[in-house]
């Protein structure tokens, strides 16, 4: 009976969290203005001109944008696609939810995580300056990768008293990459008071130190130290982190470049 009032109040919680995802989505719509940032792909061009010296011409780097990506959209993507999750695992999908978590998984949070802070990575690369589709796409897809090894961590140790930590360390691993690419372009940036603006930086720290509370809260779970020791409790912290991490992203992004003029 008590289990039961448990997974009832979750499954509350993970619909008003739906909601709020959403309320948060509509508002980006409704309030961002048509601020944009260039996707773009670089390549080496003959310049025509002979090199003296063996015969081929210069190579020099060429930039074309391929098209200009809306910055309000992006931001409510990823609060839609947390909104869809929370709203389909508290109706429809509930009890496969809930047969899940009584195994210790949740693979509906590991789907929805490779996709929403994924896109929030591709934007947080945008702002400090990194337009490279190739680049992007890498940075994309590489943070999929540390979000599906926490699906395998959860997989693979299901039931047992002896765990098997490759899977975290793994995740920790490919979750550090596009963070070390996105710092080498955000400090390296601009010289004489250039690069981004200071809303940017705040962006980095934080998102930084809430991607990686996400490694503590499932350490802390597997670990069972204190209130972890509960399955659950680990699950109410993951939504109360995406909930925070998304929305502290979003009104950041909002009142740094999409606020109305």
């Amino acid at each position: 009976m008590v289990e039961e009032i448990k997974f009832k109040k979750l499954k509350n919680f993970n619909l008003t969290m739906g909601i709020l995802h959403l309320l948060q989505g509509i508002l980006m719509l409704v309030l961002s203005n048509d601020f944009t940032l260039p996707v773009t792909r670089s390549y080496l061009e003959a310049t025509g001109t002979v090199d003296v010296t063996g015969g081929m011409p210069f190579l020099v780097q060429a930039t074309d944008v391929l098209f200009n990506l809306w910055i309000g959209p992006l931001v409510a993507l990823f609060l839609f696609i947390s909104a869809a999750a929370h709203l389909l695992i508290s109706t429809v999908l509930y009890e496969k939810y809930k047969a899940g978590l009584l195994r210790g998984q949740n693979r509906y949070r590991w789907y929805e995580y490779a996709l929403s802070s994924s896109v929030m990575i591709v934007l947080i690369s945008m702002l400090v300056g990194i337009t490279d589709i190739g680049t992007l796409m890498l940075a994309f897809f590489i943070n999929m990768m540390m979000i599906l090894f926490g699906l395998i961590m959860e997989i693979m140790n299901e039931g047992k008293t002896k765990l098997d930590w490759s899977p975290f360390w793994f995740g920790c691993l490919a979750g550090a990459i596009p963070w070390v690419v996105i710092a080498i372009w955000l400090f390296g940036a601009g010289g004489d008071g250039g690069g981004p603006p200071t809303f940017v930086y705040y962006i980095f720290l934080s998102m930084g130190i809430f991607f990686n509370t996400f490694a503590v809260n499932m350490w802390l779970q597997y670990r069972k130290i204190g209130k972890w020791a509960d399955y659950l409790y680990g699950e109410r912290m993951y939504v109360i982190l995406s909930l925070v991490a998304k929305s502290l992203l979003a009104w950041q992004v909002f009142a740094g470049t999409l606020r109305p003029a």
